[in-house]
């Protein structure tokens, strides 16, 4: 499982929240076979979108982040629940790219820079949000944050890490950060904060030394006293069904269901755990039937 706190300043003036998605991060590597650079796009997005699902307060709500910067990686998606779970996807897992420099993955290379991230967010009743932004970098973490700045008016801090060996591209460690100034905040606050993250360490670091998601929170703002409010598990996890995938069937209507009808068998894999699904040609008379 995969660890998130969420913290408060004694103050009240900072929301701060930190993971360790490890875990997660590896369950996807398993999944999609991803590259380096892949697993770095992927587990950065699925870490930020675990961040943005668990503030979400209805308990059937989910978000959906989308990134699609016209970069060789293709689309890149991870999904939500208000508790924090994830799943996801990149378009084209696989693509190996020459390194930044020292180590450094080139994530805005693979991602693209050209393009947009979506969030959508959808309470579970009624129309879902959707916001949508330029990117700045395809690096994500910058990403997300200019998406709350420009977005929810929210001034927020995040940084997110994938660590993965250069050998056997095998998950090391990985997580993130997020730090958002509440509405009391005021100039002295801000300057604080400018002040401590200054000196912030890449997530990645820290957890290699051991530290815990709360501990990072602490590390990140010396200058803060930090409470916290919860500690939660997350996962890996995938929410299909043989009954989801009949409803898109279904969905997607009469006459796309007749000409699958002809076909000795209709396969459907899952983008977000790649399990297969198969319907015989009777399976979607039974669909046609229900879809009347």
């Amino acid at each position: 499982m995969s660890k998130l706190v969420r913290c408060i300043s004694d103050d009240g003036t900072l929301l701060v929240m930190a993971s360790d998605t490890t875990q997660t991060v590896r369950e996807a590597h398993r999944i999609h076979g991803t590259s380096n650079v892949c697993s770095a796009a992927l587990g950065r997005l699925l870490t930020a979108a675990s961040f943005m699902g668990h503030m979400l307060k209805e308990p059937e709500a989910s978000v959906t982040l989308r990134v699609n910067g016209g970069g060789p990686a293709g689309t890149v998606v991870a999904v939500s629940d208000s508790a924090g779970n994830v799943r996801g996807y990149i378009e084209n897992p696989t693509l190996a790219l020459p390194l930044k420099y020292a180590g450094k993955l080139d994530v805005g290379a693979a991602v693209g820079r050209d393009g947009l991230l979506t969030v959508m967010k959808d309470f579970g009743a009624g129309d879902p949000y959707i916001g949508q932004i330029p990117l700045v970098s395809g690096e994500i973490a910058e990403d997300i944050t200019s998406y709350y700045a420009s977005s929810e008016q929210t001034p927020t801090v995040c940084a997110l890490g994938v660590l993965a060996a250069a050998d056997t591209h095998e998950i090391v460690n990985a997580g993130g950060l997020l730090i958002q100034l509440m509405p009391t905040a005021d100039d002295a606050v801000i300057d604080r904060v400018e002040k401590d993250i200054k000196n912030l360490r890449p997530v990645t670091t820290m957890l290699g030394e051991g530290l815990s998601p709360a501990e990072i929170c602490r590390a990140a703002l010396p200058s803060f006293q930090i409470e916290t409010l919860g500690e939660y598990e997350t996962e890996y996890r995938c929410n299909c069904s043989k009954k989801r995938v009949e409803r898109a069937l279904i969905s997607a209507g009469r006459k796309s269901l007749e000409e699958m009808e002809e076909d000795p068998q209709t396969e459907v894999k899952c983008h977000f755990c790649n399990k297969k699904y198969v319907f015989s040609p009777e399976d979607i008379r039974r669909l046609i039937a229900a879809s009347q």
